[in-house]
């Protein structure tokens, strides 16, 4: 009987993993809603000011979407370096989303840029650049998109940041 070679998959079964997120939104009053999950805080969301009867200072699905892929993108980056053992200092990461008429006639968004700001130590700089690019194709988020996800990564170490 033929063996597979070594490292080989053929033959092993994958267990494919589902994962169900279920969130439950109630409309309270105009452009006003509450977004809730099962053991979590509620969240206010409404229609954002931009738009017709927008409402100030409340989450919009705008801003969830783009915070989906930043706050995504931004976790992503973290498992990666911790994988990779690239140390981390400090992260922070900026993103917008730009909403527009796209080609076909609709209006959606058509772009989220991410501008990171990421600190390591000293000689881990290419490693932290790596981990960086990775993450962005590696978060779930971003992947499930048909809307490009811009990214601009600037690496400083520790020592040029004191």
């Amino acid at each position: 009987m033929p063996r597979d070679p070594p490292g080989s998959t053929l033959g092993v079964m994958a267990t494919l993993k589902t994962h169900r997120f279920p969130v439950h939104v109630r409309w309270l009053d105009g452009k006003l809603t509450l977004a809730s999950v099962p053991g979590k805080e509620s969240l206010p969301v409404a229609t954002p000011p931009e738009f017709q009867g927008g409402v100030e200072g409340v989450w919009s699905p705008e801003d969830l979407f783009v915070g989906s892929v930043a706050t995504c993108y931004t976790v992503t980056l973290v498992s990666v370096a911790r994988r990779r053992s690239v140390p981390l200092r400090s992260l922070v990461v900026e993103s917008s989303g730009d909403v527009t008429q796209r080609p076909d006639g609709r209006y959606g968004f058509v772009g989220v840029d991410l501008e990171v700001e990421l600190e390591t130590d000293a000689g881990f700089e290419a490693e932290a650049k790596g981990a960086a690019l990775d993450a962005e194709r590696s978060c779930l988020v971003a992947a499930s998109l048909d809307t490009p996800v811009r990214l601009n990564v600037h690496v400083r170490t520790a020592a040029a940041a004191a």
